[in-house]
């Protein structure tokens, strides 16, 4: 693989990771106050998942340059993480986030492990399995937050918009970089955009959607 493909497949790796590990973080500082009990004790078992996914995610960005991770010990993300994820303080913004990041990762490793799938080990597969599980959860409580009373509905599409714009914005930069292709990683005829679409109007349904 050439060097910008490496760089750019890094890149790539890195961004999934840090917003895992934020997601992660933030599952712990905001999901413990979730609106019961359930919610709180979800939050915590799904942090887990979110953050050994991180782990998975960075030692596999090492392996990519040659390097050795050895006991990968993660204490910050890289700095590629999504605004919206990481500023987000209450649970609407936390599950809005949750709910369109895992989306957007979730379609951008489908199309990893198609066309690279097998380069990657078995702990993929078990990511994708959780990615689900994950995407189901958030979703259903985005689903249930916006059709709740007095401003909930409105915070909930507006955070859902946050995460969209930066979330897609990534899978357009992913689907048009050239590198990425060249290298096999992406498609060259993928429609990653275009799949991406449906995913907040899932949620709103009939309602207007800004994307601003």
């Amino acid at each position: 693989m050439k060097e910008e493909q490496v760089k750019e497949l890094v890149d790539l790796a890195e961004t999934i990771a840090d917003n895992k590990f934020i997601m992660g973080e933030q599952l712990v500082e905001i999901g413990v106050s979730g609106p019961n009990l359930e919610a709180s004790l979800a939050s915590i078992s799904m942090a887990q998942g979110e953050l050994g996914h991180a782990r998975l995610l960075y030692r596999w960005s090492y392996e990519v340059q040659g390097l050795r991770a050895g006991k990968l010990d993660v204490k910050e993300q890289t700095g590629k993480a999504f605004d919206q994820i990481v500023n987000a303080s209450n649970w609407v913004e936390l599950i809005a986030g949750l709910y369109v990041n895992n989306a957007a990762i979730d379609l951008i490793m489908q199309e990893l492990i198609t066309n690279k799938g097998k380069d990657l080990n078995a702990q993929f597969s078990k990511m994708a399995n959780e990615l689900t599980e994950h995407i189901t959860y958030s979703k259903n409580w985005c689903k249930q937050l916006i059709n709740d009373k007095g401003s909930i509905p409105r915070r909930v599409q507006v955070d859902l918009e946050k995460a969209y714009e930066s979330a897609s914005k990534w899978i357009k930069e992913v689907e048009e970089n050239s590198h990425l292709k060249e290298a096999g990683v992406i498609g060259k005829s993928s429609h990653l955009v275009e799949a991406f679409e449906p995913t907040i109007n899932e949620v709103l349904g009939e309602r207007t959607v800004s994307h601003a």
